[in-house]
């Protein structure tokens, strides 16, 4: 039997005719080829090489071994080949699913790490509602859904990723514009624009006034988040709406209130339970969980992402 190791160095003595020239093709010393080409042929009981004026020439009984090293050094490149592309990202694909108020701004943040470090990874995302999200990981269609709330579902895990805070959003010029903050009493004097607080995602906009018992109404009602941040944005009214829909400025032409009330909310990763995650999926959530966990209120002053540098 010859190893991997001997058919490297036959073949690149083969090829380059000398014993320093195969160190050099190895970038190992040119003694240690010498005895290993020797040991090879004295172990074998098979001359591989005839020796003239320092060069080395293939022997006539040996070049049947050399058509069957070469085949065995072509299915060694392919396997390197296959998994320089794997370690790329190549021959996968990385399919998750958000909730469109971390869809906005955290998720594309996670992609760009994802990216850079899988660069020919195929990536599929899906902007899921919450009835849509259960179907989508049960289904397969998808290993990962980023959530702003969690259910309780026999098929599902739900594993932590950051808590965030609530903000108050008004236009440029409006009677609240420029403070530094706003009371939950406060922003019910205003017309409000809103999510359905029979929604999920909406009950953690109204939980606000729920929780301190004010009576609000809201006269424009938007499915997604990123409606409601550009209703203001036209001076329609003046919203609640989670830090993470408008971190690092994603959403300009509207001015942050800090709400002095608590408002904190946790955020979640939902995916089928017991189903493995491939390497791609736990490396987005790692990434995901950074980006969202660099802005929370604990870690970033309570203050909704001002935009920043992203660290290498």
């Amino acid at each position: 039997m010859m190893t991997l190791r001997q058919v490297e160095v036959i073949r690149a003595v083969m090829v380059t005719g000398t014993i320093g020239g195969a160190a050099k093709l190895l970038n190992v010393s040119a003694p240690g080829i010498s005895r290993l080409v020797k040991y090879t042929e004295r172990s074998l009981g098979i001359r591989f090489f005839q020796r003239q004026n320092g060069r080395y020439f293939p022997t006539p009984e040996a070049e049947n071994i050399f058509e069957q090293i070469n085949g065995v050094y072509k299915k060694v490149d392919d396997l390197s080949e296959i998994i320089s592309k794997i370690g790329r990202g190549g021959l996968s694909e990385l399919r998750i699913g958000s909730v469109p108020s971390i869809s906005q701004v955290m998720v594309p943040r996670a992609i760009e790490r994802v990216r850079r470090r899988y660069p020919d990874l195929g990536i599929d995302i899906n902007i899921l509602k919450l009835e849509e999200a259960i179907d989508y990981l049960l289904l397969g269609r998808g290993e990962c859904v980023a959530m702003s709330y969690r259910l309780e579902h026999s098929g599902l895990d739900f594993l932590p990723l950051a808590s965030g805070e609530l903000y108050c959003i008004v236009p440029p010029g409006h009677e609240l514009a420029g403070r530094k903050q706003v009371s939950a009493a406060e922003i019910t004097r205003y017309p409000l624009i809103g999510i359905d607080p029979n929604d999920p995602y909406g009950r953690i906009m109204a939980g606000i006034f729920s929780r301190n018992r004010l009576d609000y109404n809201i006269t424009i009602r938007a499915r997604f988040g990123t409606t409601v941040c550009a209703l203001v944005k036209a001076g329609l009214g003046i919203a609640v709406i989670d830090q993470f829909t408008v971190a690092h400025g994603g959403y300009p032409g509207i001015e942050l209130l800090k709400i002095t009330e608590p408002t904190r909310f946790d955020t979640y990763i939902a995916v089928k339970r017991g189903a493995p995650l491939s390497l791609h999926v736990e490396y987005f959530i790692e990434s995901l969980r950074a980006e969202m966990r660099a802005v929370e209120p604990s870690r970033g002053n309570g203050r909704a992402a001002p935009a920043r540098g992203r660290k290498k």
